[in-house]
């Protein structure tokens, strides 16, 4: 007798969006030290534990946080502190390019809630199982997103209130600046895949560190703008390079 396989059945928006959960929860171990900083940080700069709460609620971008707060602590123009910001944050017009493809059909309060949790875990998470699982429907997808969201951001404002109750008594040995630079590497280098990705990475750390002496972090802007141009120079050659025929090249 033949054994026949049962067929495995489709997943369902629950099962994705409980997958979205588990692949998120990990980054609780270094959100939660992020948030908490940030949290010492407003507290030390003046902020009431309120405006705390609201800045992280209002912008939800732990890096351009920082960056503009860190500012204004240093007396800049307001003006300057957004523009740091909006530079910052240029990455997420490209996350939000990069995700169109796949939920880009969900309804319009679904996409408009995408767009304002679309962090680095979210899209990193998403953009990854997406890719893996292309049979996903649209709202497994949309449930995938707000399942990787869930462990995420209630706990950023949550730890964000807690670091400003706390304010300077946190020790600094603690060192809590860590989770910056490991979240960005953690999530970052295995989507380094591409000749333009490591293009784009190389340049921006490179120009970041030779225009470091410029103020307001002009450095971090001309950064990001000169390595987003070279990774897609980069992927426009590769793609004509790759779709002229052979003998056209000779």
């Amino acid at each position: 007798m033949t054994a026949y396989a049962e067929p495995v059945p489709p997943a369902s928006t629950r099962h994705t969006f409980m997958q979205g959960m588990r692949d998120g929860a990990p980054f609780l171990l270094v959100v939660g030290p992020f948030a908490m900083l940030f949290g010492v940080v407003a507290s030390e700069a003046g902020l009431k534990i309120y405006e705390s709460l609201f800045y992280s609620i209002a912008v939800i971008a732990g890096a351009a946080q920082f960056a503009s707060l860190q500012l204004l602590r240093d007396g800049a123009p307001v003006f300057v502190a957004l523009i740091s910001a909006l530079a910052v944050n240029l990455r997420m017009a490209m996350y939000s390019a990069s995700l169109t493809p796949y939920i880009g059909k969900a309804p319009l309060w679904q996409r408009a809630l995408a767009a304002y949790f679309l962090v680095d875990q979210s899209y990193a998470c998403s953009v990854v199982a997406f890719e893996k699982h292309r049979g996903w429907s649209v709202p497994q997808r949309v449930a995938y997103f707000f399942g990787v969201i869930l462990p995420i951001c209630p706990f950023w404002y949550i730890l964000t209130v807690v670091g400003a109750l706390v304010g300077s008594s946190i020790p600094a040995g603690l060192a809590l600046d860590f989770a910056l630079p490991i979240t960005f590497i953690a999530m970052i280098a295995p989507m380094l895949r591409s000749a333009a990705h490591v293009g784009a990475c190389l340049v921006a750390i490179v120009l970041s560190l030779f225009f470091a002496w410029l103020p307001y972090n002009f450095g971090l802007m001309i950064a990001a703008i000169a390595g987003m141009m070279t990774g897609a120079a980069i992927e426009k050659r590769t793609e004509k390079r790759t779709t002229t025929p052979p003998e056209a090249r000779a």
